[in-house]
């Protein structure tokens, strides 16, 4: 049996959601068992009944229908979960108080003992197809976020990535070492994202050096055409989904410099009273939000699946230019 499938069973048994039900069950099955048996070891074994039918019914039946009930391969399955059961419960409910010398108690006697048996086959059951059904939904959720991430790469400027590789071609004819260190940064760029794709979260200073190079290879291509500013003092211990920044250093560069409007390019990301403050500022108006436009909706999803409502972001005109302002949750 793997440990990890018992860690996360149990794990899953203690969410409140199925241990508040779970002991509105077996408590008064306790407190009953206690009251109406004179035997004072009576209530232990009401107890160790409701130990086997929360832990190991769910347990048994994802040990053996991992993948879920299939009567076509899976009869020979069910038997023995229908065993298990009848094991657990004879031996706690007639074994063991046979051996003790206990007398016929209210779990104890046949018609609870048919009860207790199908509690836990059908119990049993049901939490573990509850687990397994929480389970597949995080994985589905895992895979969106995964697929909405490799779709965040696919989106990476595709004009940029041409005119840089047309560039570099370029290069490598009038300036062999301008070529080969844009070849070097576009390489560096392409393994970050690459390292996104597979990681839910990462440190603050790694989306900064993605968007970094992005700023770079921009300007290795024309160095005239705008400046820089990144000012980010405080990022230690910060953690933002991958590539969360990416598409909007793209829009400042597309509808800022590249749009013909020149200036300064600015980054900032702040630590304040409610969370972490980012802006990115570009020269040139906001003009609204564009129709058909992808980065800007699948940056917002982003952050409402990541914080739910605790980020937002904001799009502005601010001193002839454009500031997004992102706030993120500590």
């Amino acid at each position: 049996m793997s440990s990890s499938l018992v860690r996360a069973t149990l794990r899953a048994l203690l969410v409140p959601r199925r241990l508040l039900p779970i002991l509105l069950v077996c408590i008064p099955l306790v407190l009953a068992q206690g009251s109406l048996s004179a035997d004072r070891r009576a209530a232990p074994i009401a107890v160790a009944l409701c130990l086997a039918f929360v832990v190991f019914a769910p347990l048994s039946w994802r040990v053996l229908f991992p993948e879920g009930l299939d009567l076509g391969h899976g009869a020979i399955r069910l038997v023995l979960y229908a065993a298990i059961g009848a094991g657990f419960v004879l031996t706690i409910g007639f074994v063991v108080p046979k051996l003790l010398g206990m007398e016929e108690t209210f779990l104890t006697s046949r018609p609870t003992l048919l009860a207790s048996g199908a509690l836990f086959l059908v119990g049993g059951w049901g939490l573990a197809r509850d687990i397994g059904m929480e389970e597949s939904l995080a994985r589905a959720r895992a895979d969106v976020e995964r697929a909405e991430l490799l779709a965040l790469r696919s989106h990476l400027d595709p004009h940029f990535l041409f005119n840089t590789l047309n560039a570099i071609a370029e290069w490598c004819r009038e300036d062999g070492v301008t070529a080969e260190r844009a070849v070097l940064q576009l390489s560096a760029m392409l393994r970050t994202v690459l390292e996104g794709v597979k990681a839910p979260r990462w440190p603050m200073e790694k989306e900064l050096e993605l968007v970094r190079t992005f700023f770079d290879l921009h300007l290795l291509r024309d160095p005239a055409r705008f400046r820089v500013r990144i000012d980010a003092p405080e990022t230690d211990g910060l953690t933002v989904p991958p590539m969360l920044l990416l598409p909007l250093a793209e829009n400042a560069v597309k509808h800022g410099p590249a749009a013909g409007h020149q200036g300064v390019v600015t980054l900032e990301v702040r630590r304040n009273g409610k969370g972490v403050v980012v802006r990115i500022a570009n020269p040139g108006p906001y003009l609204g939000p564009r129709p058909g436009s992808d980065g800007l909706p699948m940056v917002r999803k982003r952050l409402a699946q990541a914080y739910g409502e605790g980020a937002t972001l904001d799009l502005r005109s601010e001193d002839g230019g454009t500031t997004a302002e992102m706030v993120l949750p500590l």
